[in-house]
């Protein structure tokens, strides 16, 4: 914590005394726009050094494309206008003088994106975060310190970002219920299988991770806190070229018995792109190897019919991960006007675990009474394949036109976990029989989904979207218990946990969105309906829920440049969370004879409307506050309890409402030429109101987190990257989290002329990163607490190989964006 709080006041002191040696001499205007001479607004410009190149100042081009730079000292630049789609235009140099305080840049024309990477370099690096207009940006493939970790934990690196590694759980400011895609496609996954695959996907494969916490009507109402979406690496250049990059490194973590032990790490990915004529073939394959380890604490106090058992848990439980990833596809350019597509992709991941669980066992006077011990050995096998077939035609390469999406998705889960739990006393003596179950869960989902949309420009600058969603579900989990007969040493089947369930939901949704201009006022406003009907059956208990409901979605969204300098956003929408698949499913999941988790059948989605206020200054000064209320909020961990067996155990449920309020800010520090700083502060205060077993219960918190990453350029070919993140005293339902925090420290060196790198990158030194909680509320009384191996060592070689004039695969937002997100297993 000091140190994170000593960086954060070194940048602050820096901001303050870096803003008062600035020389107040001229101003540079002007205004950019397409080779058609239509304005560009939102562009990225930079005032730059003409001698080298040095990023002076940035600004954002307003609706009419005109920008601005003031307070501009003597000297010699140019001016670089960038926006996606378009090639880096420059303008001619110019100087700055006491005779011409005041230069008007001839009009940019910016034309279609033909550029190459050597272009790319030429304009300053991008920082590690990006605040956006309408989302936050995090440019992984630009850092050191992001190299060789997991995507899960570059997330949690991200302002307004939280992870709870106890739940698996992801939450942005304060409230769970995040959407991620890959790609532009949903994942498909529920927030724990979500977790589970982030924790094993290379960072090195990841090019971006985009935050936008409100949505537009465009995208699935699914997500009540918003999106994320992590982009890929991709090759954008002309001919035949490919990435090849592998990774190595150890993770360090101590045992039940204090025992340090070494988790060695692998990694390893391929990508190749190739157009040839009309044809464009893209395709990469990953393979991940990684042992890790976690502790867990538990401690308990169950009241009784007057008395008080003490439950202390400790346990230690080692992975081993082995993944393989893969996609494949073509983009076959029928004309200029109409190009036709397929995507395969998919993975294979297996997860084993060998655990041991050690529970003490007091009375109310704290003297032990017994000393059961469970062995646990787990593996989860999950595989994917997605297929998508797509196809776009532009009506006249002016906006508009329409794009169809068909997908069909299949996911195969094979889990299994045994416990054998042996009953000691206290003097070591046996207590009573051991007891061993088995279990065996078997999975299938299937997803069938299509979608259209269409763009139609208006000759005053407006356009509208329309579009066309349809989407299957069919899911069949069974869960087959088994317990050892100690007499015949058989297995027999337990009916009496074992349950098979299935699921099957039919979304239909439609939308149309229109966005325009009032005199400076960009307005965009959209309608979402979205159809539901689910049926949730219990085979084993006979038991069905049926549901039939129909949505409606608005979103409102309103800019306005106030001028050269200041943009004001206004946003409003409404969204929904349906419950996860296996939720649902009301069957038993032991952890060990006292603690399991359960579906509840019962759940209902729950709703969400959001209001966000952003100023942006200078296009890097983000300042945003939100509010948000979520009703029929669901709880992923209520605790509940079975007393009289001394049993604690959670289950969802739908628990009242959660109200809101944040306050996120973004700001960078230019320390120096060679040390730039970037800082981001998220604030939010939560309001929590239930009912808990007949009584109201309610929490209110302010919590926050804070980030700062600092770049330092040693020289052409080496830099150096230093991160700090600080997560305050949270709370996630009925638990507590205690404060979280770490840093990481990475070097970078340049080689073969730049197309490979080497990076090494020390993450959490000094083993800070920890979740510790507590849930207290009526007779439930327990803390629980987490370790695992962040303390790491990573080394990765990156090599660029091949022509450099191939474009990049089209980026794909297939149908099926909106389910994966729900599909749930058990690591």
């Amino acid at each position: 914590m000091k140190t994170i709080l000593s960086v954060t006041l070194l940048g602050l002191f820096t901001l303050s005394t870096g803003f008062a040696q600035i020389l107040t001499r001229g101003t540079v205007n002007g205004q950019v726009g397409s080779a058609a001479g239509k304005p560009l607004e939102f562009t990225t410009m930079m005032l730059l050094k003409a001698k080298d190149s040095t990023l002076v100042k940035g600004a954002i081009s307003d609706v009419d494309g005109k920008y601005a730079f003031e307070n501009v000292g003597a000297g010699n630049y140019l001016v670089a206008a960038q926006q996606i789609g378009y090639r880096k235009t420059y303008s001619v140099p110019f100087a700055i003088d006491e005779a011409h305080p005041t230069i008007s840049v001839p009009a940019l024309a910016m034309s279609d994106e033909t550029k190459s990477l050597t272009e790319v370099k030429v304009v300053a690096q991008k920082p590690f975060i990006e605040q956006q207009v309408d989302r936050t940006v995090m440019n992984v493939e630009n850092s050191i310190v992001a190299s060789g970790n997991t995507a899960l934990e570059v997330l949690e690196k991200a302002p307004g970002v939280t992870i709870d590694r106890q739940n698996d759980q992801i939450q942005l400011k304060g409230k769970a219920g995040v959407i991620v895609y890959i790609d532009g496609k949903q994942t498909y996954l529920s927030q724990q299988e979500v977790s589970n695959l982030l924790k094993n996907t290379p960072s090195d494969n990841i090019a971006s991770i985009e935050i936008i916490t409100n949505p537009g009507s465009k995208y699935d109402a699914a997500g009540n806190s918003g999106i994320i979406n992590i982009k890929m690496k991709k090759n954008k250049n002309f001919g035949t070229n490919g990435t090849f990059i592998l990774g190595t490194g150890y993770g360090w973590v101590n045992n039940l018995v204090g025992a340090r032990d070494d988790l060695p790490k692998f990694n390893t990915s391929l990508n190749l792109n190739h157009r040839e004529g009309k044809i464009n073939v893209f395709g990469n394959y990953s393979y991940v190897n990684r042992q890790s380890a976690q502790t867990n604490e538990i401690n308990r106090a169950i009241p009784y019919n007057g008395k008080t058992t003490y439950f202390d848990q400790y346990s230690f439980r080692p992975n081993q991960f082995a993944g393989h990833s893969y996609k494949a596809g073509l983009d076959y350019f029928i004309s200029k006007k109409s190009t036709v597509g397929v995507l395969f992709n998919g993975f294979s991941n297996d997860w084993r675990s060998n655990g041991l669980n050690n529970t003490y066992i007091s009375d109310q006077n704290r003297q032990l009474t017994s000393r059961p011990t469970t062995k646990t050995d787990a593996r989860e096998f999950m595989s994917n394949v997605t297929g998508n077939i797509n196809y776009k035609y532009d009506f006249d390469g002016k906006g508009r036109e329409w794009t169809v999406d068909a997908d069909y998705v299949h996911y195969g889960g094979q889990n299994s976990n045994n416990l054998s739990t042996i009953y000691y006393n206290p003097d070591n003596t046996l207590n009573r029989p051991n007891q061993d179950v088995r279990n065996n869960m078997p999975s299938v989902i299937n997803i069938l989904a299509f979608k259209t949309d269409y763009v139609h420009p208006m000759k005053n600058g407006s356009k509208v979207e329309a579009g066309l969603k349809s989407s299957f579900v069919d899911a069949d989990n069974n869960t087959i218990y088994d317990t050892l007969q100690q007499e015949t040493r058989q297995w027999l089947p337990d009916a009496s946990r074992s349950n098979q369930f299935k699921y099957n939901e039919n979304i239909n949704a439609a939308y149309i969105n229109y966005a325009g201009k009032v005199g400076k006022l960009k307005i965009q406003t959209g309608l979402r309906a979205e159809h539901t009907h689910s049926t949730g059956t219990s085979v084993t208990l006979n038991q069905t829920v049926d549901r039939n409901y129909l949505n409606l979605f608005p979103t409102v969204f309103l800019s306005r440049q106030l001028d050269t300098n200041n943009v004001l956003n206004l946003s409003y929408s409404r969204r929904i969370d349906r419950p996860d698949y296996q939720n649902l499913n009301p069957f038993v999941f032991y952890l060990d004879p006292y603690t399991y988790q359960k579906g509840n059948p019962f759940l209902r989605p729950q709703y969400t409307n959001s209001v966000e206020l952003t100023h942006v200054f200078k296009g890097a000064f983000s300042t945003t506050l939100g509010f948000s209320r979520t009703t029929d909020f669901i709880n992923q961990e209520t605790p509940r309890q079975i007393a009289a067996q001394n049993i604690t155990y959670v289950t969802p449920e739908n628990l009242g409402h959660l109200d809101n309020l944040s306050l996120n800010m973004s700001f960078p520090v230019p320390v120096t030429k060679w040390w730039r700083m970037q800082n981001n502060i998220s604030t939010y205060y939560q309001n929590y109101q239930t009912v808990y077993s007949d009584t109201p219960y309610q929490v209110k918190l302010v919590a926050f987190n804070l980030y700062t990453s600092n770049n330092f350029t040693m020289s052409k070919t080496v830099s150096a990257e230093v991160s700090a993140w600080y997560n305050s005293a949270s709370q996630y339902g009925f638990y507590r989290a205690q404060p979280m925090g770490a840093f990481s420290i990475g070097v970078q060196k340049k080689l073969m002329d730049g197309k490979a790198n080497l990076k090494l990158n020390v993450n959490d030194p000094f083993w800070l990163n920890q979740f510790r909680g507590r849930a207290a509320v009526q007779d439930i009384d327990f803390r629980v607490g987490s370790r695992w191996e962040s303390r790491r060592v990573m080394l990765t070689f990156t090599y660029r190989f091949g022509n450099q004039n191939v474009k990049g695969a089209r980026q794909r937002n297939s149908a099926t964006s909106a389910e994966q997100n729900r599909v749930k297993s058990g690591n």
